[in-house]
């Protein structure tokens, strides 16, 4: 079932609020609008089952959703209708009707379709790539409002103070923290980090009370990951994340929350901007900590700089030439 923007922008201007309240997801910015479909996708990995069976209901078909009645959505659902305004109210909406304005709300904005057989006749290559960009875009747009400057000030705080930094992850997201690990070092900060999940592991039991633990997960639920950090909490260590998922098992775990928001399409079975995000966010964090100690990470940039440029090839002298026989390469 489609509905036009028109109908749909009819039903936002009837007295749905500016934003969402997100008390319930701790460490989410209070200040900003967080749109309300991105906000359900990344609670869906913490809902219990009535509340998922919900959720999916809603972003599966948002347009649907706001044109059944109670009971029409607790049969689609497979719940009560209670369970429908408990998980209103888990939102901090005051009931169904709040729900169904803030959808109506936010699906009046132009959607561009994505992937479908008519998408893909339009100029393929062309269309693809301003939609990816468009995507990457919104996701830093939302990433902004979920995330409050005490958190990432209270990061950089405590990064700064550490005797080390010691980086938790694995799969996907291990590309994004082993990135945060090489700048860390390039600005002079003591920083480590293992790639097989079992030495992470052994890292984390021997992390001491004056370093801090930096996890990065997209779902949040990465039993290695969660783990790693829950030991290093335990062990009295000021323990960090940056993950896509609010209030996942990983968020939880954390003394200080980062949220990289979950993109709207899946690449891969994976948010198709969630790396993006999350290197915003790291950098976000590196920029504050160079500023933090600045003379000191000018010494250690330009010490490394100097050997670098060493290294770097000169195309007049090199590329037109093919190494000699036995020489080294």
């Amino acid at each position: 079932m489609r509905i036009s923007g028109t109908n749909l922008r009819m039903a936002s201007r009837q007295g749905a609020s500016p934003g969402i309240g997100l008390g319930a997801a701790s460490g989410v910015s209070r200040g900003h609008a967080v749109e309300l479909l991105p906000l359900i996708r990344g609670l869906l990995p913490t809902f219990q089952r009535a509340q998922r069976r919900i959720a999916e209901v809603v972003l599966n078909d948002p347009e649907r959703f706001i044109f059944q009645s109670i009971s029409q959505l607790a049969e689609d659902c497979g719940v009560s209708p209670g369970s429908i305004v408990l998980f209103c109210k888990s939102l901090r909406l005051a009931g169904l009707p709040a729900l169904k304005i803030a959808l109506a709300r936010e699906l009046a904005a132009p959607v561009l379709p994505f992937f479908d057989k008519k998408f893909e006749r339009q100029d393929g290559a062309s269309a693809v790539l301003q939609r990816v960009f468009e995507e990457h875009v919104e996701s830093l747009h939302q990433t902004l409002k979920l995330n409050a400057s005490s958190a990432l000030a209270e990061a950089v705080e405590a990064m700064l103070k550490a005797k080390r930094i010691v980086l938790f992850s694995i799969g996907l997201s291990y590309p994004v923290a082993y990135s945060v690990y090489a700048r860390l070092r390039l600005l002079g900060l003591p920083a480590f980090i293992e790639f097989d999940s079992h030495l992470q592991l052994a890292a984390a039991a021997e992390i001491e009370g004056s370093e801090v633990a930096l996890g990065v997960s997209v779902s949040g639920t990465t039993s290695e990951t969660v783990e790693c950090l829950r030991l290093c909490k335990a062990r009295g260590a000021k323990t960090i994340c940056i993950t896509n998922s609010i209030n996942s098992p990983l968020a939880q775990t954390a003394d200080i929350r980062l949220y990289a928001a979950p993109s709207e399409v899946k690449y891969f079975q994976a948010p198709l901007a969630s790396r993006v995000t999350q290197l915003a966010l790291a950098d976000a964090l590196l920029v504050l900590v160079g500023l933090g100690r600045k003379r000191k990470a000018l010494v250690h940039l330009r010490r490394a700089e100097e050997q670098l440029l060493k290294r770097r090839i000169n195309g007049s002298r090199h590329v037109s030439r093919p190494p000699r026989h036995g020489a080294a390469t």
